[in-house]
């Protein structure tokens, strides 16, 4: 028979652990009522008339337009639009600007030589690049994918890029006294260092993506929950944009609850 090995916890790391469990529930609690009570309090300002239906809408207008784009299948066809256009941005941006971040890590000159440019571009406002983007790239889906791409890739650049240089020194050093080459230095030191610095970049670019889509979708679209939102504010009908507001709210929540279960798994 093998011999087992009891291991026990004390009781002041049990009462943490239960006191920890409590406090997440509790706050969990505390948002879905402070949803509730924001949804309440919206429509019955809405009721009462203290606010104006027609530019505020209401929880119980905005549920009834939901079931009717749903019933005519637009919804659908709109959220996987901006869903696609979405994800593939956010693919090309993280890994593009990942493979970017390692050569510049790799090559100290290319970084001093091109480390103004990438400043600049940051701190550019993209939308600006907008009537070039359609004119490089012609628009539609083309165009909307390149603006998720401007708006994501210096970020990750730049976020990766101080991961990199902020390994230990010591470490590099050390390996190096083994003979180790500069690609086993990236695969076996750098690249797992920064893993963590990348899930928080994955976070980012979440948001981000979900912004570049949006802009590129304001300025040219046929289809997408940019379009409807553009679309529903040009006949003043702000049920159809508050509509497409929260389930872009939804969608962007989802992706990011994927990202937050791969930083749960790799903790673990």
């Amino acid at each position: 028979m093998k011999n087992k090995q009891n291991t026990t916890c004390s009781p002041k790391y049990l009462k943490y652990l239960k006191k920890q469990k409590v406090d997440t529930i509790t706050t969990k609690i505390y948002q879905i009522l402070l949803l509730a009570i924001f949804l309440v309090l919206w429509e019955v300002l809405v009721q009462t008339g203290a606010i104006d239906a027609f530019f505020f809408s209401s929880p119980s207008r905005i549920c009834t337009t939901l079931i009717d784009l749903f019933a005519t299948g637009n919804l659908l066809y709109h959220m996987w639009v901006t869903l696609s256009e979405t994800i593939i941005g956010f693919l090309i941006a993280t890994i593009l600007g990942t493979l970017i971040a390692i050569a510049l890590w790799w090559s100290d000159k290319l970084r001093k030589v091109l480390d103004p440019y990438i400043v600049v571009l940051n701190s550019l406002p993209k939308i600006a690049l907008g009537p070039l983007i359609i004119i490089w790239v012609g628009a539609g889906t083309n165009a909307i994918v390149t603006m998720c791409v401007l708006i994501c890739i210096v970020i990750t650049i730049l976020s990766m890029l101080s991961a990199f240089l902020n390994c230990d020194k010591d470490k590099i050093l050390l390996m190096k006294s083994f003979g180790a080459s500069k690609f086993q230095i990236l695969t076996k030191l750098i690249l797992p260092n920064a893993l963590v610095d990348f899930i928080s970049v994955l976070k980012i670019n979440v948001g981000m993506a979900w912004v570049g889509t949006i802009m590129g979708e304001y300025l040219v679209s046929k289809a997408g929950l940019g379009y409807l939102i553009v679309y529903g504010s040009q006949i003043f009908k702000l049920d159809i944009v508050l509509t497409s507001t929260v389930v872009l709210c939804l969608l962007a929540g989802a992706m990011y609850f994927f990202v937050a279960l791969l930083e749960k798994k790799y903790k673990r």
